[in-house]
């Protein structure tokens, strides 16, 4: 079972197997259709495409933050579609290190489904390696019967933000120190949080730096306090997810989210912004 990262060798080497699922989740923020788009001129043999504005979010029920998390009977019948049952194994790719596809990968496991992994350097380490064959068109998979329950500890709301130990902001430092904002009401980030950006996790080529590599980051950021009592943040809950699989990948205990993140927080004027570093 992959859990975290899964390299394109070993893809290829199970492309057509029965009980693996792969999943596009290439988006731009910008142009909501241009991954959908790029997933039909050509994608992974086999893949699916999940659409992070369209399949990914949903109604707001827990959050109300700019991709509002979908609700659990939303979730089921999304992966349902997408051919997702309790035997299968799970890969999900996008063209941008992950950022996108690692919310696929946190929504599964929060829905109990832990057989799901992200390939490391995605989309553009499979096109890059070995001449890896690839397709183009409409796919699509059986509909399958997925059950799952929400792990609710998982995901932090609104309400909670208070009683975090280590609230931890994942958007680039601009953003996070409130020099510019181009996408939400405020600049700045939430009273108390510390940064660390989610592209750290990567290395020149857009792939995962080694486990020991991440261990060493996250402990020196986390200093005494447990990943486990850690909570992610971005703009839209999001990116976020992308330093939960860095922990995960590190070997330390799963952080938690929150989901509403910066474009729920900076939707309220009554609510305080800092800027500058924390």
């Amino acid at each position: 079972m992959y859990r975290t990262l899964i390299d394109s060798e070993t893809l290829a080497k199970n492309l057509g197997h029965s009980d693996w699922i792969i999943v596009d989740c290439r988006y731009d923020l910008m142009h909501g259709e241009a991954g959908q788009k790029a997933w039909l001129e050509s994608h992974i043999p086999g893949a699916v495409y999940a659409s992070v504005s369209g399949d990914l979010s949903g109604k707001p029920v827990t959050d109300h933050g700019r991709h509002p998390m979908p609700a659990p009977e939303t979730m089921i019948r999304t992966f349902s579609q997408l051919g997702i049952d309790s035997s299968k194994q799970v890969i999900v790719y996008d063209d941008i290190g992950g950022a996108f596809a690692a919310r696929l990968w946190w929504m599964l496991r929060y829905m109990q489904h832990d057989a799901v992994a992200v390939l490391d350097g995605g989309w553009s380490a499979w096109i890059s390696e070995n001449n890896r064959p690839q397709e183009s068109g409409e796919t699509s998979n059986p509909e399958a019967e997925f059950s799952g329950d929400p792990v609710s500890e998982r995901l932090v709301l609104l309400d909670q933000i208070s009683e975090v130990k280590l609230l931890i902001d994942s958007r680039d430092p601009d953003r996070y120190q409130g020099k510019l904002e181009p996408i939400d009401r405020a600049a700045g980030h939430i009273p108390g949080a510390i940064n660390h950006f989610w592209q750290k996790n990567l290395n020149g080529n857009g792939q995962f730096l080694s486990p020991d590599q991440l261990q060493e980051s996250f402990e020196n950021l986390l200093g005494e306090t447990g990943s486990e009592y850690a909570v992610f943040y971005c703009g839209s809950g999001v990116t976020a997810c992308h330093n939960i699989l860095a922990v995960s990948h590190a070997g330390l205990a799963e952080p938690r989210l929150y989901g509403g993140s910066w474009s729920e927080w900076s939707a309220d004027p009554s609510r305080p912004v800092a800027t500058g570093q924390d």
